[in-house]
C-alpha cells in the first residue's frame, strides 16, 4: 500500500518538529524517525489502530504516539496520512 503524506499532515510535523528541537535537536530527529516507523507498518496492517474518535467513520483511523494523534484515511490502494496533533489540543466529536 502506498503512504500518502497530506500537506496539513507535513505543517504540523515540521511545527512539532521546531518545538521539539528547541530543547533538544536529537529529540526531534528521533521522534521524526520513530513516527516514520510507525507509519511504515500501516502498510502491512492498515487497521492496527483504532478507529478515529474525531472522524465517525470506519476508514479512518488514530495512531497514538507520544502523546500526538495521527489521523489517517484508508482507501484502496493509499493510506493518507491527514494530520498530527497533541491529543489535548482537539476535542473528541
Amino acid at each position: 500500500m502506498q503512504i500518502v503524506y497530506e500537506e496539513s499532515f507535513s505543517k504540523s510535523l515540521l511545527n512539532i518538529l521546531a518545538f521539539i528541537s528547541k530543547d533538544k535537536k536529537s529529540a526531534a530527529i528521533k521522534f521524526k524517525s520513530n513516527l516514520k516507523e510507525k507509519i511504515e507498518l500501516l502498510r502491512v496492517s492498515p487497521f492496527m489502530c483504532e478507529k478515529s474518535k474525531y472522524i465517525n467513520n470506519d476508514n479512518y483511523r488514530d495512531l497514538i504516539f507520544k502523546g500526538y494523534t495521527t489521523i489517517y484515511k484508508i482507501e484502496e490502494n493509499q493510506i493518507k496520512v491527514l494530520e498530527i496533533f497533541k491529543w489535548e489540543d482537539r476535542p473528541f466529536i
